[in-house]
């Protein structure tokens, strides 16, 4: 049995103890093994060298399948090794095989908080009383103590946009890793920012709304008016006179009436007025 306090060998016994109840303090990764399985041997030293490096960040629980056989049938364990992280007395994720070390963290890392973490959420509820420049003070701290953590530019890419810099935001975005590129919260400022930018060298939305007054078949009018919408959260005002332009002008921009309610969905994400309003967008196109 392993010396080191972040490794422990699971049985029937102390499975409750050590995987569920530690698990409401701390992540447990349960290791599924056997001594006959080469893969499981060349899994545990990287899993034992990654617990004793997170210093207690996350617990590993070791169960010998061959030894433990009812907790490998209570968890429908068909091929080792398996590897199951639990948070709150529950299995929430898992992976199989023997996974190099740096998927490893990667997988470990989406689930255990990181001190830079506390920052970031700190920098948020300033950013929400208005501080922004607090934020960005907080988040560049952040960013100089973990700059690993993508999370941190994310958040900094938020706080820009919500100063006006959008230049400062989309080139921060640019620069995420792929697996933070296609997180929805990634994907809705994105899409604000394309609002955003539309609007940097537009006439005002009162200008707008006097063109389509005099010419109801001004499609950059009712484009950019969508846009003011967009920007100023009127989502179904915005979403209306886009359903508008693709009736009145398909062709405008490219499609970009269509283009621009798809990017109106990624920000509504599950407000369920997006099937409403997909069903009549795709209307329009079949």
């Amino acid at each position: 049995m392993s010396n080191s306090p972040y490794i422990i060998e699971v049985t029937e016994e102390n499975y409750q103890s050590a995987v569920v109840e530690q698990s409401r303090q701390v992540p447990v990764l349960v290791d599924f093994w056997a001594s006959w399985c080469q893969p499981c041997q060349m899994l545990m030293p990287i899993l034992a060298k990654l617990a004793d490096e997170y210093q207690g960040k996350f617990i590993l629980a070791k169960i010998n399948t061959e030894e433990q056989q009812a907790l490998a049938a209570q968890f429908g364990i068909r091929s080792i090794p398996t590897v199951k992280l639990f948070r709150n007395g529950e299995p929430v994720d898992e992976f199989a095989g023997a996974l190099p070390e740096a998927e490893i963290r990667k997988f470990l890392d989406k689930h255990i908080p990181r001190e830079s973490d506390a920052l970031v959420e700190q920098a948020r509820q300033l950013l929400l009383q208005g501080e922004a420049e607090g934020a960005l003070a907080l988040l560049e701290q952040a960013r100089a103590s973990d700059p690993a953590n993508g999370n941190i530019d994310l958040a900094l890419a938020q706080t820009h946009a919500a100063t006006g810099d959008i230049g400062k935001a989309e080139e921060i975005l640019a620069r995420l890793p792929a697996d933070l590129r296609d997180k929805p919260e990634v994907r809705t400022l994105q899409s604000l920012l394309f609002f955003e930018g539309l609007l940097a060298k537009a006439p005002a939305q009162e200008e707008l709304v006097q063109r389509l007054e005099t010419d109801p078949d001004d499609a950059e009018a009712r484009y950019l008016l969508a846009a003011h919408h967009a920007v100023n959260q009127q989502y179904e005002q915005a979403m209306d006179e886009l359903l508008q332009l693709m009736k009145k002008n398909r062709n405008y921009g490219d499609d970009a009436a269509r283009k621009a309610l798809l990017k109106l969905f990624d920000i509504l994400g599950d407000d369920p007025r997006v099937p409403r309003y997909r069903s009549r967008m795709m209307s329009l196109i079949y």
